[in-house]
């Protein structure tokens, strides 16, 4: 009896470690930068700048159809526009 109880405790205490440092640990970044350039190097014009912008927001809370429609309606060309959005989520590098 008194072994399962110290496996029980042992379990509780590594679960509070495990979800503690989850929770402490920094939230990844999006990396909005990069899929602005990408979308810029694929065709957007400077005057879609905000459109394009905007679009790469959407990527990054994962709205994946929301971004690639905002930048091929800004001039971005649909793979472009998917490659850019899949970097709008990543981490920085």
């Amino acid at each position: 009896m008194r072994t399962s109880k110290t496996r029980v405790a042992g379990v509780l205490a590594g679960l509070t470690l495990t979800l503690g440092g989850a929770l402490a640990a920094p939230a990844a970044q999006a990396d909005i930068p990069a899929c602005v350039q990408m979308a810029g190097q694929a065709g957007a014009g400077g005057s879609a700048a905000d459109a394009v912008t905007a679009a790469c927001s959407r990527g990054v809370s994962g709205d994946l159809q929301g971004c690639v429609s905002g930048l091929t309606a800004a001039g971005v060309p649909g793979g472009a526009a998917n490659g850019a959005c899949r970097l709008a989520a990543q981490e920085p590098r």
